[in-house]
């Protein structure tokens, strides 16, 4: 894997960082081309800091950042959408319900989405993380969370803007399920008559 080459006008050569930072000497290289799989990173740090090659070790990382590339393809969104083009947009949450509120997932990732949350739950005295508005979709919390084993309260949802009809069919077929199996649960519920 080569990587992104550096386009510089006034150079012909077109090096990538790989090949240039090989040509300065150092023999241990990787490329990652997305930083955001946390699980592959970890692994790629873990082998640069027991491999016995000697020298020095270089990781090029070349991801575009996850807010400039909401910049750039936020406007054509909300063309296609305007234009009628089905588009489905990835956004990511954390259960309340799941959640222990050890805030594992805040500490390690550093999303600016990620943030607390206070229940209004007397039961339940810790806030638990929450994602705001803000999430820009890169899904690196729910990443950072499964690398790490912290806990499964992440979920991730598809908005579908301009849905098809096969779309509509089936959201209304998991919707009779899910009231199906509510209204099994109720049904089967023990309740306790007040003497």
């Amino acid at each position: 894997m080569e990587g992104p080459s550096v386009h510089a006008p006034a150079r012909a050569t077109n090096n990538t960082i790989v090949s240039a930072v090989k040509g300065v000497g150092v023999k241990w290289v990787r490329h990652l081309d997305r930083t955001y799989d946390v699980g592959r990173m970890r692994d790629i740090l873990r082998d640069a800091l027991t491999t016995k090659e000697s020298g020095p070790k270089v990781i090029v990382a070349s991801s575009e950042c996850m807010l400039n590339k909401q910049r750039r393809v936020k406007p054509l969104l909300q063309k296609a959408v305007r234009d009628g083009e089905r588009k489905v947009q990835e956004r990511f949450g954390v259960d309340e319900d799941v959640c222990t509120g050890d805030h594992a997932c805040i500490r390690l990732s550093g999303c600016p989405s990620l943030s607390v949350k206070y229940l209004d739950d007397p039961l339940r005295d810790d806030p638990v993380a929450a994602i705001d508005n803000s999430c820009v979709g890169c899904g690196n919390c729910g990443e950072v969370s499964e690398a790490a084993i912290l806990c499964p309260s992440f979920y991730r949802a598809d908005i579908i803007h301009n849905p098809t009809r096969w779309d509509r069919f089936k959201t209304r077929t998991a919707m009779a399920l899910v009231r199906a199996l509510q209204d099994r649960r109720e049904r089967r519920r023990i309740v306790v008559e007040p003497a």
